[in-house]
């Protein structure tokens, strides 16, 4: 009778603790939004994949052109320019956060 019976683990459930990513998007008032995942990559963490790679790549496309046109912009043109980096730059350190976080659970 003292004697407890382990109970085996349903087939295919992890017993690994849920992991808290960081998305690549922000939320109602600029607030950070997280995901409550494990290493199994569900629809949101899919999207935020691709997220994550568009705002990249749209970082990489706008510096490219911000080399092109800073020789010889308009005064109004460069503050578009410079509204534009910054906010691809929020972007790029979003996912730069997100992945460090990750990186340093598998450390």
């Amino acid at each position: 009778m003292g004697a407890e019976a382990e109970v085996p683990e349903p087939e295919g459930v992890s017993q690994s603790p849920p992991e808290l990513r960081l998305l690549p998007w922000v939320g109602t008032g600029e607030k950070p939004c997280y995901l409550i995942t494990d290493e199994h990559g569900g629809p949101v963490s899919r999207l935020a994949d691709t997220t994550e790679s568009i705002q990249l790549g749209m970082g990489r496309e706008l510096l490219a052109h911000a080399g092109e046109l800073l020789t010889s912009a308009p005064r109004g043109e460069l503050r578009f320019l410079a509204e534009c980096l910054t906010g691809a730059l929020r972007d790029a350190l979003r996912v730069a956060d997100s992945r460090g976080r990750r990186l340093k659970r598998l450390s």
